[in-house]
């Protein structure tokens, strides 16, 4: 168990503190992996062998709008999703021309303006009841909240009938059962086994026979249970309860914050044809490593509502063009309205767990209280 408290005695420069707590979640979970990011971040664009390692925030779009990508091969989000999802037909990340069209614009749809605004009500009642035993001196774990509130939209997306925190935790399972089929490393027995296990679980509280539904659940509790806590430590660490409790500012804390978690800091994908990525040739099915988390420069900007990055690059976190994730709006304004909740208390970290088993880097716990100077309520 990682346990973190960081909150009493003389600290490092804050931002300097929050930036340390949460490079833990990348060195506990996938220690490997960004720990080979970290050192091959110096070139935007790095070839080892037949995968190209893009860093770059040209790159990163250049691969996202003009390189063909196979969305259904092997080693791609795309491929385990068909192959933890087989059997049900399509899914938004392995479809392709006109069906992938068609669903993404359906699934926009109901995450536009409107369709977030309607859903406000599912979250909001939620974060009021679960932030407040800080107005009494006890405690709050963010990342239970954030759950219960990704668990409760997916529900209310999918139509389900399900308890929000049982999809929930059967989504963050089925998501950490295959996300070691896509990402460096090498393969783990029974793998694909526990993903359609996991995968069939998930169906079943749904009710949702088709796989695009499980896939929705999947993306909005996995992003949401990932980033939410991390942009509160953020919060909390590097002092930044001010700027979310200005309204004017607000919104682009969001931004940066959602730029610096990088909730899915890894795209991985593969080239369908030959071409180039930042002047780098690409073969027809070479893999290619998406770094979204350096793209957007998360790794060496910190976040800050007076000088933020611009949405050109905070946005590069979702993607690019046909490749944006359509959840975008929805993460902004979920944020945005647990940051106005916690603002009234300034909360501190009181313990941090590390979630090692997660598909996203994330915590286990986060685990606040109410700091000096908190008002008296949310």
């Amino acid at each position: 168990m990682i346990t973190a408290p960081m909150t009493d005695g003389p600290a490092l420069p804050t931002h300097a503190r929050a930036r340390r707590r949460d490079r833990r979640v990348y060195l506990r979970g996938h220690p490997l992996l960004f720990g080979l990011l970290a050192a091959t971040r110096g070139r935007g664009v790095r070839r080892l062998g037949g995968t190209l390692l893009v860093h770059d925030a040209d790159a990163y779009r250049e691969a996202l709008t003009r390189l063909p990508l196979d969305r259904a091969a092997r080693g791609t989000t795309g491929g385990a999703a068909r192959a933890a999802l087989r059997g049900d037909g399509d899914v938004l990340f392995d479809q392709e021309g006109t069906g992938h069209r068609a669903d993404r614009r359906a699934l926009a749809g109901r995450l536009g303006a409107a369709g977030v605004e309607e859903l406000r009500p599912v979250w909001l009642p939620l974060l009021a009841r679960g932030s407040a035993p800080l107005a009494g001196g006890g405690e709050v774990d963010v990342v239970a909240l954030a759950r219960e509130a990704a668990g409760s939209v997916a529900v209310a997306l999918l139509g389900s009938d399900a308890d929000p925190v049982a999809l929930a935790r059967a989504a963050a399972r089925a998501a950490a059962a295959s996300v070691r089929s896509h990402l460096p490393g090498p393969p783990r027995p029974g793998a694909a086994a526990a993903a359609v296990r996991a995968a069939a679980r998930l169906r079943e509280l749904t009710g949702a026979g088709d796989a695009l539904s499980s896939m929705v659940a999947v993306a909005a509790v996995n992003t949401t249970v990932a980033a939410v806590p991390r942009a509160v430590a953020w919060c909390a660490d590097a002092g930044l309860w001010a700027q979310a409790a200005d309204p004017e500012l607000r919104p682009r804390l969001v931004e940066e914050l959602l730029r610096v978690t990088a909730a899915s800091p890894v795209l991985p994908r593969v080239a369908a044809a030959a071409g180039s990525v930042g002047g780098c040739p690409v073969r027809g099915g070479d893999r290619l490593v998406l770094v979204a988390r350096h793209a957007a420069g998360a790794h060496r900007r910190d976040p800050d509502a007076l000088d933020p990055a611009g949405p050109e690059v905070s946005r590069l976190v979702f993607g690019v063009g046909p490749h944006a994730c359509p959840g975008a709006r929805l993460a902004s304004v979920l944020l945005a309205d647990v940051l106005e909740v916690l603002a009234a208390y300034r909360p501190v970290v009181a313990r941090a767990r590390v979630d090692r088993r997660a598909a996203l880097p994330g915590w286990r716990s986060l685990t606040v209280r109410a700091g000096t100077g908190a008002g008296a309520g949310a």
